[in-house]
């Protein structure tokens, strides 16, 4: 869930993750907290080509898909850090030592990991030999797919003038969705530049993985322009590359989460233990917070 913002006014953003959410049955509660506190809204903007699933409904965030993880994080109460770039585990007398790329090693009593899986496995440290062979094949046995997003930033007064906010595009071999951020979200302004949202195809994300980003960001705005060819010169461009984008095939046998350690506990979840939706979110959620409860 990620949103960004213009290099000249971070008035002007753009979700270059999850474009909106449509919740399962039974998900009320979640949801109806997030409305009432105008985190979501409903998605009424025309959208192209959405498959439209019966007695569904479909919300957006208007301040940005980023705000509903911020919503809860400011609920939890918790002391956030961000660029925490955790590299090694260690057991150290009944703790867990965390070594990150800058800075000192910390300890702590309790270790939870929702990192993409393939990044549970680069972990050095004893978490290395912690992890034994089944969870191990388990672990290995995940896959994601892989694309770009790209954003495009304008300046105030610009118009963009299509009939839609969103469209799903099927014969272009680059370009899979495009959205007009500003209208999908329903916060248009003569006083705001608007944002464009291009996410690629999958087959294009894993062809050009580790291509050159400068390379792939002109390789998109070409097919971009191919499908929008009266489309403005963007004030700003920014190229976000998802070498995980979206879990294809989550951890076999895993109801949300692994178990890795006991005493002292350590933990990993996330939607590789269920599946890359907001409901799959939710339910690793909840599977953590009562294994982390019967352990404390």
């Amino acid at each position: 869930m990620s949103t960004s913002r213009s290099a000249r006014g971070a008035a002007c953003s753009a979700d270059l993750g999850a474009q909106y959410v449509s919740p399962r049955a039974g998900r009320g509660s979640f949801f109806d907290e997030l409305l009432s506190h105008g985190i979501l809204k409903p998605l009424t903007a025309p959208i192209e080509g959405m498959v439209e699933k019966e007695d569904s409904c479909n919300y957006m965030a208007p301040q940005g898909i980023s705000s509903v993880v911020k919503y809860y994080l400011k609920q939890s109460g918790a002391d956030v850090f961000y660029e925490y770039h955790v590299t090694h585990i260690f057991l150290r007398d009944g703790k867990w030592e965390v070594f990150r790329k800058m800075g000192p090693p910390e300890l702590f009593d309790v270790v939870i990991l929702t990192i993409p899986v393939p990044q549970i496995l680069q972990l050095q440290g004893d978490i290395v030999n912690i992890i034994n062979e089944r969870q191990k094949q388990q672990l290995e046995a995940t896959s994601y797919s892989s694309r770009y997003a790209l954003g495009l930033f304008y300046e105030a007064g610009v118009c963009i003038d299509v009939p839609w906010a969103a469209k799903y595009i099927t014969d272009n071999p680059c370009i899979r969705f495009i959205s007009i951020d500003n209208k999908k979200r329903n916060i248009e302004s003569p006083e705001i530049g608007p944002s464009v949202v291009v996410h690629t195809t999958v087959t294009f994300g894993s062809e050009h993985l580790d291509s050159d980003p400068a390379e792939v960001q002109q390789l998109i705005l070409s097919h971009l322009e191919s499908i929008m060819p009266s489309l403005p010169k963007p004030a700003s461009v920014k190229c976000q590359k998802w070498r995980y984008s979206q879990v294809t095939k989550s951890v076999p046998n895993c109801l949300g989460h692994m178990i890795l350690h006991t005493q002292p506990l350590l933990i990993c979840g996330g939607d590789g233990f269920t599946c890359s939706n907001f409901d799959g979110c939710i339910d690793s959620a909840m599977s953590l917070a009562e294994a982390v409860k019967s352990h404390l």
